[in-house]
């Protein structure tokens, strides 16, 4: 009980600093460069600045990224996991209006470096959520959803969604800042990559002589399965085993080094898995 709220005061903590991050990040490097950093705070940066330049009205961006965020957050509390999406929900609004009471500054004004930094900072605001057990909001749901279903990583998918953004911002705004803000996103979504890989796995092939100590420290980490192959060492042409299992790549520090412990001897080659077809066990949001 006490390791439970330990781990939820620590995600409160995690999800205020990405809020106020991705908020000083659209104060700062967005707003000067005239960026749109896709998902539901770049639609809701555009709906803002459309409103201003065809009514000469500047709505609140509070109001239209948490009214953006409605179906969204649905979506999480259906079908994701209600602990989940209340964390969301905590970021999502600390986000929204520390936007707008933080004020506008102003870092630097080229914008190719606005455009890399502020993406690799937008990337590192989301992986802090996603990594603590919440989400930006928008469009992460619907990514977090079609990945538990696929068990594929499709944070790629919603670019078809950035797309559309960035081809209306581009009609009204101007060409220029649509292809800096792809640069912006791409620099994000490496980010994201690098930070935050449970929906990515890794291949382990492992060469050892315990091959039922490694399979069971695998599943002991993992709840993964593992296939144990008869091999033969070219060298010294003496059996071995080799131990085959399909991980997630979040978990491959913590699983390798159980692996070591089972046996200091084991060789380990770490593969990155491209695709995968057939079961492969996911744990569920909370």
């Amino acid at each position: 009980m006490k390791k439970d709220i330990r781990k939820d005061i620590f995600t409160i903590i995690a999800v205020t600093v990405a809020a106020f991050l991705m908020a000083l990040n659209t104060k700062t490097f967005v707003n000067t460069g005239g960026l749109y950093p896709g998902g539901m705070t770049g639609m809701s940066i555009l709906i803002q600045r459309a409103v201003k330049q065809l009514a000469g009205i500047m709505l609140p961006f509070s109001i239209i990224n948490i009214t953006l965020n409605i179906i969204p957050v649905y979506i999480g509390f259906r079908f994701i996991g209600k602990k989940f999406t209340a964390f969301s929900c905590v970021m999502i609004l600390l986000n929204s209006f520390f936007t707008d009471l933080i004020p506008n500054h102003i870092i630097t004004q080229d914008v190719l470096l606005i455009s890399i930094f502020g993406g690799m900072i937008n990337g590192v605001a989301i992986s802090l959520c996603l990594n603590r057990g919440a989400t930006s909001g928008g469009t992460d749901f619907i990514s977090i959803y079609l990945s538990e279903k696929s068990n594929m990583d499709t944070f790629n998918v919603i670019l078809g969604f950035n797309a559309v953004i960035l081809c209306v911002a581009g009609f009204m705004f101007g060409w220029d800042k649509a292809l800096y803000s792809i640069i912006f996103q791409y620099a994000s979504t490496t980010v994201l990559h690098m930070l935050y890989k449970k929906f990515q796995q890794s291949t382990l092939l492992i060469v050892t002589n315990k091959p039922k100590e490694i399979a069971d420290a695998i599943y002991a980490v993992s709840q993964h399965g593992a296939t144990i192959l008869d091999g033969e060492g070219s060298y010294e042409h003496c059996e071995r085993q080799i131990v085959y299992s399909v991980v997630s790549a979040a978990q491959t520090k913590k699983i390798i080094h159980a692996v070591k412990e089972a046996d200091p001897k084991a060789f380990i080659n770490e593969v990155k898995t491209q695709k995968l077809s057939g079961r492969f066990y996911l744990p569920k949001e909370s």
